[in-house]
């Protein structure tokens, strides 16, 4: 390693520690040093420390987002008639909850709107949205073209965020090192190969929510919906709370950024148990549940859970005036079938072996409802 060029990557984390602000171009080219392996594994880790200990600025991030962009992302360009959305979390909220915003993607693209996610492996304990997908029969190994064509046949794919065949060069190494939240859960969750312009970001602390909304309009989003619920006993969640209050900062076409919150009250719920929306941490478990919930099959905080995280995706994707008609129209739409019908597509376009996923997912359905699937 070039001397001068670990001694000036330690001054510039003497400056985070100081909590001086970079520029954009500043993180972009330490970025891009920590992501070639140019610098000792110490400093790659102190940068991401002191940076995220500071208190991240939207260039910051951005400038992290375009590194990894540019540098370590497979792009393709769905063609689709529709606003292309993502909707995913950060991870690493203090509230282990199931998968809420997976369930609550199949019940939006049941319902029309266009998703194009990007997601990961959990890294620790809890189930991420890749290890339930790939429960469910989904192939969430498979290339990004076989992804692009999922999403133009079936309105939804999935892009693995720790795959080489996504982000082919360091992605996965950084991650794996780490079990904190950094910018790295930030930037490298925008770096959706898809690129689309509608999106739901949970996060993992408010303190997030107008840094993230900020960054968003400075890479080209047109409309955004930021949130971070809160739990009792001081607990959060990158999702819509159904437990308490939820903080949401909404990025407008105007590119006006507006902050409010909301509470179950607002969508006519009383407010759910913790202990209803928590993850077994089963694999198989946490499946069948999320299948029951799909097939209109179990009431209560985990049923509304998902219809109120789908509200946001409606709604950012037009197909919802506000967020209460998006409560609604997702309920009516796991009650019609249609959710369970939405997975069965997405299970048969994103697969290398559609039949082998099928048998899976349907496999599920039979030890779900007591009966043999002919």
């Amino acid at each position: 390693m070039d001397e001068n060029r670990v001694k000036n990557f330690g001054a510039v984390i003497s400056r985070l520690i100081s909590k001086e602000n970079l520029n954009r171009e500043e993180v972009k080219d330490c970025f891009c040093q920590i992501m070639r392996n140019e610098q000792p594994d110490l400093q790659q880790g102190a940068f991401m420390a002191a940076l995220t200990a500071k208190g991240e600025t939207a260039p910051e991030i951005a400038g992290v987002w375009e590194a990894i962009y540019e540098q370590d992302t497979v792009r393709v360009k769905p063609l689709v008639n529709k606003p292309l959305v993502d909707n995913c979390g950060t991870g690493m909220d203090s509230l282990k909850t199931f998968n809420i915003s997976t369930a609550a993607s199949i019940v939006a693209a049941a319902g029309g709107v266009v998703l194009a996610k990007h997601g990961a492996r959990a890294l620790s304990g809890s189930l991420g949205t890749i290890d339930m997908l790939e429960s469910l029969g989904v192939d969430v190994e498979t290339d990004v073209e076989t992804v692009r064509r999922s999403i133009e046949t079936a309105g939804i794919g999935i892009f693995n965020g720790m795959s080489a065949k996504v982000h082919p060069q360091a992605l996965f190494r950084i991650l794996s090192q780490i079990r904190f939240g950094t910018t790295l859960n930030i930037a490298g969750s925008l770096a959706n190969p898809a690129l689309p312009r509608y999106a739901v970001r949970g996060v993992y602390s408010a303190e997030l929510l107008q840094p993230v909304a900020e960054v968003m309009r400075e890479i080209g989003y047109k409309k955004a919906l930021v949130i971070y619920g809160s739990a009792p006993g001081g607990r959060g969640m990158d999702e819509l709370s159904v437990l308490g209050e939820s903080r949401i900062a909404e990025l407008g076409e105007d590119g006006q950024i507006i902050n409010y919150s909301l509470s179950p009250a607002d969508f006519g719920l009383k407010p759910g148990r913790t202990e209803d929306i928590l993850t077994s941490g089963d694999k198989q478990r946490e499946t069948l549940r999320l299948l029951r919930i799909l097939s209109g099959g179990e009431n209560g905080a985990a049923f509304n859970a998902v219809c109120l995280n789908a509200a946001p995706v409606f709604y950012i994707a037009g197909e919802a005036d506000s967020l209460q008609q998006g409560y609604a129209k997702a309920a009516e739409i796991i009650r019609s079938g249609a959710a369970i019908a939405k997975l069965r597509q997405w299970v048969q376009t994103q697969n290398s072996n559609p039949q082998a996923g099928l048998a899976r997912l349907d496999s599920l359905l039979a030890e779900l409802d007591g009966t043999k699937v002919s």
